[in-house]
């Protein structure tokens, strides 16, 4: 979550017009996240989220996100559900942008995780790919693999500080796209379940929000992701691999959902190429975003150091203790 369009009294009083909801008394802007506009809404009773679709998120997208957690709230996951307009509609314009309001998830999100929440969050994860493996709608994953080339090129490469990744990312990209595995089990994942988009109340997890990246991709992927940003450690920007929170995010999905052979055999690839999606989204964001949004750019350092440990490892085996 970010804020890149500033919203004032005028737009919030024609919400209140739009929304069957209580006038809303209070907005703040939200920092954190990296993707779209977001606002908390306050009104005597309830809070909300306010969405405005920005940068990656393309606007005929957008009601698939909407379907998808209806979808997933009458499956009994905890995330947001998006409210309807007068109009029936889920989406509204403001400041000449798409957006959409969602009620607001009860928790807060930790700054660590230990094992037995990884083995909630493994868990979690499994219910979401349960309920969604035979619905109907479907997203291509726009940071998929064959994504990450043309991302890779619109860098610009201009600091100093990491100047000399250009020809590492290319020779590692092309690399993992020729290992990339095929025919794996798939349907759709959240595609960034980073540790703010997870919530917990008194140490369990109370639900996961942000799904704007949800798409159809391998189930496999969705742990590779998890790996890289929710079991590594860090201590004076130095990051270590903790292999028995990865133990335990396995534990925990396959509690729900079996992983197979040819899933485990894949992991290590999986994880090179979630690491580098990561590095090159926060490459471009360190480069191309604007001075002037409210954000707090993420250190690309972070997945150059996870990239780096997943070439150095190989099989499933190496990932658990």
């Amino acid at each position: 979550m970010a804020v890149y369009t500033k919203i004032n009294k005028r737009d919030i009083s024609s919400i209140n017009n739009q929304f069957e909801i209580e006038k809303i008394i209070d907005f703040n802007g939200i920092t954190k996240g990296i993707e779209n506009t977001n606002y908390l809404l306050k009104t005597k009773k309830n809070k909300f989220i306010l969405t405005i679709f920005e940068k990656r998120v393309l606007n005929k997208e957008i009601p698939f996100f909407m379907r998808l957690m209806e979808i997933l709230n009458g499956s009994n996951i905890n995330c947001p559900k998006p409210l309807k307009n007068k109009n029936g509609s889920y989406l509204i314009k403001l400041r000449n942008k798409t957006a959409c309001i969602v009620s607001f998830l009860n928790g807060k999100d930790k700054i660590k995780l230990n094992s037995k929440n990884c083995f909630a969050v493994g868990k979690m994860i499994a219910k979401i790919h349960q309920a969604t493996k035979n619905i109907k709608i479907s997203r291509k994953n726009s940071m998929g693999i064959k994504e990450l080339g043309p991302l890779l090129k619109s860098i610009k490469f201009k600091s100093k500080r990491f100047s000399n990744l250009q020809k590492f990312l290319t020779n590692n990209l092309k690399d993992i796209k020729k290992k990339w595995p095929s025919g794996l089990p798939k349907g759709i994942i959240h595609g960034d379940l980073f540790i703010d988009n997870i919530f917990f109340k008194k140490d369990n997890l109370s639900g996961v929000i942000d799904f704007y990246f949800a798409a159809n991709d391998y189930f496999m992927y969705e742990i590779a992701i998890c790996i890289n940003a929710l079991c590594f450690d860090h201590k004076n920007s130095i990051f270590k691999i903790n292999k028995q929170k990865i133990n335990e995010l396995i534990k925990g999905y396959e509690s729900v959902k079996k992983i197979s052979f040819k899933e485990k055999k894949s992991l290590n690839i999986l994880c090179r190429g979630a690491a580098i999606r990561y590095l090159l989204t926060r490459l471009y964001d360190y480069s191309n975003t604007t001075k002037t949004a409210l954000i707090k750019i993420k250190d690309p350092n972070e997945y150059y150091q996870k990239l780096i440990t997943h070439n150095n490892l190989h099989s499933y085996k190496d990932y658990l203790i």
